[in-house]
């Protein structure tokens, strides 16, 4: 099947929409697993550098005593332990550079604002079908287990909304002014360069609004605690994704319609 530029635009829309959707319902899931030894080694090697920036800097924070071993391991990827969602993060702004990188920044922001109305009606559904009795005749149903899994905290709720749209716009306009930066020339840096930054201003968002003050242990240094972590797993993700960018430019910009 031959897909004309528009039908491709269609398709990411609805690939981005579904990633985001993917990402709420998911996202609940912690996974914990052992990388081979080897590429555990080599990532490790890799973000060495910036592990040990990072930890520089916390040591030199007040609060830092509440540590009792460095703010991070330099043996971060030996076992892997992050949300499930943290799969289908990098697909969303994968596809905002690519619409942005080839269509443009109007054509990016419609996509964002069309993706949130999605997300907000979804939600209105999905508080509607848990507040909904079921129907006891059905014994092998359990209401509660299906509360458990549909049922979301409005603070939650509240950051995660917050945080897509915000750290999505905020990539629309960092890609772009990289772009002009660059003169258009090196898409991975401006790739790279605006999924860092928005990703690190999406999981700040969503930790801080989700669970900042819910206990006295959540104070800011325990919440950054929480952020860098999957700070980084997105980092990682985003160079591996850098490839599937420049794909998926050189397929959005061949036009098919006959």
């Amino acid at each position: 099947m031959k897909l004309n530029q528009q039908d491709k635009i269609f398709l990411l829309f609805g690939i981005f929409i579904g990633a985001l959707l993917s990402a709420n319902f998911l996202g609940a899931k912690i996974t914990a697993f052992t990388l081979p030894w080897a590429v555990a080694l080599i990532l490790n090697l890799i973000f060495w550098p910036l592990i040990f920036l990072i930890n520089l800097i916390v040591s030199a924070l007040p609060a830092y005593t509440i540590f009792s071993q460095p703010f991070l391991a330099y043996n971060f990827f030996d076992v892997i332990h992050v949300s499930v969602a943290i799969l289908t993060v990098p697909i969303m702004f994968l596809v905002n550079d690519i619409i942005s990188e080839v269509i443009g920044k109007p054509m990016a922001h419609k996509l964002i604002n069309l993706a949130l109305i999605v997300m907000l009606v979804v939600l209105v559904i999905t508080v509607i079908s848990v507040w909904l009795p079921a129907d006891p005749s059905r014994q092998y149903f359990s209401q509660q287990a299906y509360a458990d899994i549909f049922g979301v905290s409005l603070r939650m709720t509240i950051a995660s909304i917050i945080a897509f749209v915000l750290a999505q716009k905020h990539d629309v306009w960092a890609f772009n002014f990289w772009r002009q930066k660059t003169k258009g020339k090196w898409l991975w840096l401006r790739n790279n360069a605006s999924n860092f930054s928005s990703e690190f201003v999406d999981s700040t968002i969503f930790m801080f609004i989700a669970f900042y003050a819910l206990t006295p242990k959540f104070n800011a240094v325990y919440i950054f605690s929480l952020i860098i972590p999957y700070w980084i797993f997105k980092i990682l993700f985003s160079l591996i994704q850098t490839p599937f960018c420049y794909l998926g430019v050189r397929w959005l910009k061949n036009n098919n319609e006959k």
